[in-house]
């Protein structure tokens, strides 16, 4: 399995997940990630500065793309015939796309947002608080910096998740 954005929010998430389910997992990030992705468990590291997956020859069985950044054209090169593409982030450009590949191949392509269910959530619960899941955080915000909070997401360069605080409220 690939995860492309395997140091954010989303991909250090599923790269743990990955290999607690037992797959093996290859993470794609920056220069400065590399060490966080292999400290979640990934089997093999790939720079996205210094090489395009998509031209390396490996075909992986399953590609999630955590970021929305991948193209999809190039994804497919390196998908197994009977494989699976995962988008979290799809436009609806992206989904459009993702329709029409799945009807003209084999492969089978998914984007967008999953719909929370309760027993999903509390397997996640229990994989945090059996240490099997450690959550990642790289910086946490009072909501009175929301804004701050913002401007260094969008940045595009957070590694995990920016945490919120706020203050019990008294009602």
């Amino acid at each position: 399995m690939l995860i492309y954005g395997a140091s954010g929010s989303v991909g250090t998430y599923a790269v743990q997940l990955a290999k607690y389910f037992g797959a093996e997992v290859t993470g794609v990030c920056s220069s400065s990630n590399i060490e966080l992705v292999k400290s979640l468990g990934a089997d093999k590291v790939i720079d996205y500065t210094k090489e395009d997956f998509s031209k390396n020859s490996e075909i992986y069985d399953v590609i999630f793309d955590a970021v929305g950044k991948s193209s999809i054209s190039d994804c497919m090169e390196s998908l197994q015939k009977e494989g699976v593409y995962l988008q979290a982030v799809a436009t609806p450009a992206t989904s459009l796309r993702m329709q029409w590949t799945s009807i003209t191949n084999s492969r089978t392509l998914i984007g967008g947002t999953a719909v929370p269910k309760t027993e999903n959530l509390n397997i996640l619960k229990k994989l945090v608080e059996t240490g099997n899941i450690k959550p990642v955080v790289d910086r946490t915000y009072p909501i009175e910096k929301i804004i701050e909070a913002h401007r260094y997401v969008d940045k595009g360069h957070k590694k995990g998740n920016v945490v919120i605080t706020v203050d019990h409220i008294e009602r």
